[in-house]
């Protein structure tokens, strides 16, 4: 299944609060969300450490919808059968850990997952050009990996817009993802050069007036920017 063309928000559970883990995702799930994002840390990939497939089975347990597994670790395909085990409906792995990235994806199609590949800002669009069709999500992040909360880096957005238009080329329906700082003040841009899926973390979770009220205002700030 593919989103393409879809505006999806997917609420970030490395911002939640752990210790309200459960009610955070269906308060989120009951404002609007339409998957959540679970960012996997190895602590060797990137300099964090964060969940396990424990979490997205937990997580799996509270909410229908989908579960985006992000995997910023080594040897990534190690551990995709356990996390589609545990409940995850897409599972990206970054082009940067991965050798063998057909073999890898090819397995996380095989487990009966979609297939994401997330890409690091330094790394340049055309290194997926290869493996663009046995792709369902493309994660650009915009921030670099590891922690969250951080400044949405601005000149990502063109990698967006030349993934956009290399899936176009080739007629692919992919989802392209925006991971990094994202926020009311970057989300439109975002939008614009071609993402559909935005992982959104601090603004959801950690908004001032709540998990909803930070939903609420992300969707005002799209339908404002792209629609009025």
């Amino acid at each position: 299944m593919s989103f393409y063309n879809k505006l999806m928000l997917a609420p970030s559970l490395l911002a939640a609060d752990f210790t309200r883990l459960g009610e955070q995702v269906q308060e989120a799930a009951a404002a609007g969300a339409d998957m959540f994002h679970v960012d996997i840390m190895d602590g060797r990939f990137v300099p964090n450490i964060s969940m396990g497939p424990l979490v997205v089975q937990a997580v799996r347990r509270v909410t229908t919808l989908p579960l985006d597994v992000h995997l910023m670790i080594v040897e990534p395909e190690r551990y995709i059968p356990a996390f589609a085990a545990a409940g995850a409906s897409s599972i990206s792995v970054h082009l940067e850990a991965c050798p063998h990235l057909h073999r890898t994806l090819q397995m996380i199609r095989d487990e009966g997952c979609r297939a994401g590949v997330a890409i690091n800002p330094h790394s340049p669009a055309l290194l997926l050009h290869e493996v663009i069709g046995m792709l369902d999500i493309i994660n650009v992040m915009t921030v670099n990996p590891g922690f969250g909360g951080q400044v949405f880096l601005p000149e990502t957005m063109s990698k967006i817009a030349q993934l956009r238009a290399m899936a176009g080329d080739r007629h692919m329906p992919v989802d392209i993802e925006v991971d990094g700082g994202i926020n009311q003040e970057t989300v439109a841009s975002a939008v614009q050069a071609g993402a559909n899926v935005l992982v959104i973390g601090t603004a959801i979770f950690q908004h001032p007036q709540g998990i909803a009220a930070g939903i609420r205002d992300i969707r005002s700030t799209l339908d404002a920017s792209l629609i009025g």
